[in-house]
């Protein structure tokens, strides 16, 4: 048996008699004569050889096994279209139909989780890919085209072939286990400049190359380099080094007793300062000004 090929328009006909319960429903919804629809039902019937609806011995159509059968069908193909419909509506209004985000491990990861929700919602037909990076490494993303968004740190500087616009800061602050040697130093008032260097520090570790031979708040000389926060985080809490972290992210420990904070004399916290950085070549469509609009006013 050869098939013929429903026209979308027979596909939507079925979803509205399917939604209305009825032709006349239908009819009314699509802004159509009854007839219109009746002839859009029989016309798909004939192209798909089966019998949609049951007509007999009922006023209200109902849905065949065949019918039954087609509906999830029908509604993914509309769906897929209406998609496609609505990503060209994109693009004739500026929207962008990607865009790659890298955003430095230093942001809270609560802010950055609440904004792609709301992302999400509002530019449903902008395919965002995400990274989540520290240091030079982000600003990387955007010099090799694999992003062309960032929310990163102060690390580069003013690279010439990036813009930036300053959103907000993180406060890093220096924290150990209570039982740490620096931590027991502090509580009983036996602090003395220099203490830090004898012991362990757990530095976060740059995987580009952009910043190879600097350092950033590396006061001892013994160091374990960790590229993932989170594991920096485990091993503070476990009493092996002291390092700086963001303050958002320790407070429960902090308040907790988990961790505390050093009070030391080299003052390593500092005010990590965010911006949002895009290449020069790059122009910012609607969804990426949106994202820094809402991670400056979520820094704030």
């Amino acid at each position: 048996m050869k098939l013929g090929e429903p026209s979308l328009d027979q596909l939507r006909i079925f979803l509205s008699v399917v939604e209305h319960g009825s032709f006349g429903g239908a009819a009314r919804s699509m802004g159509r004569a009854v007839s219109a629809v009746s002839y859009g039902i029989a016309q798909l019937e004939q192209q798909l050889a089966v019998t949609l609806f049951e007509r007999e011995g009922s006023r209200k159509p109902v849905l065949t096994e065949e019918g039954e059968g087609l509906l999830a069908e029908a509604r993914a193909v509309a769906d897929r279209v209406d998609a496609l419909l609505a990503k060209t509506r994109s693009l004739h209004a500026g929207l962008e139909s990607s865009l790659g985000l890298v955003v430095d491990v230093m942001v809270p990861g609560e802010l950055t989780a609440q904004t792609l929700r709301e992302f999400r919602r509002i530019f449903p037909t902008v395919a965002l890919s995400l990274n989540i990076e520290g240091l030079g490494a982000v600003a990387q993303c955007l010099l090799e085209e694999r992003s062309e968004l960032a929310i990163g740190g102060p690390v580069i500087g003013e690279h010439p072939a990036l813009e930036r616009q300053a959103l907000g800061e993180v406060d890093l602050i220096p924290v150990a286990a209570p039982d740490h040697p620096l931590a027991v130093a502090v509580a009983e008032g036996a602090i003395t400049p220099g203490l830090s260097r004898r012991h362990l520090q757990l530095v976060l570790a740059d995987r580009s190359d952009l910043t190879q031979g600097r350092e950033f708040s590396v006061l001892s000389p013994q160091t374990w380099r960790l590229g993932d926060l989170g594991a920096k985080h485990s091993l503070l809490k476990e009493g092996l080094g002291w390092g700086n972290m963001p303050r958002e992210m320790v407070a429960g420990d902090l308040e907790r007793g988990r961790l505390v904070e050093l009070d030391l004399p080299e003052k390593p916290g500092d005010h990590y300062t965010l911006s949002a950085l895009w290449r020069r070549d790059t122009r910012l469509g609607p969804a990426s000004s949106w994202l820094i609009d809402a991670f400056r006013e979520g820094l704030a």
